[in-house]
């Protein structure tokens, strides 16, 4: 889940062109911490939202609110040995 604590804006570090950055939370003990990232339109990440819920994957309640990215773009700081993988995928506009 991704927790509006862990954005923390450029207003908050006081520089006007730094970029959001998203902070590495703690996993719990026993746990492996996947953060998943849904980037695209607001009808387009809802939808992926909810789709993830009708999989039974996710709640919706679970997810943030939506965040807008600033023109400076998104910074994702990983933790030592986390790794990345991307799939983009097109989805027809109703």
């Amino acid at each position: 889940m991704l927790c509006l604590p862990y954005l923390l804006s450029s207003a908050r570090q006081r520089q006007t062109t730094s970029p959001l950055l998203l902070a590495n939370s703690e996993s719990q003990p026993g746990r492996d911490r996947l953060r998943h990232l849904i980037i695209g339109s607001p009808e387009g990440v809802r939808g992926a939202i909810n789709y993830l819920h009708l999989l039974n994957y996710a709640e919706q309640r679970e997810w943030s609110q939506l965040v807008t990215i600033p023109e400076s773009g998104i910074v994702i700081t990983p933790a030592q040995g986390e790794v990345f993988s991307l799939l983009s995928r097109d989805r027809a506009i109703d």
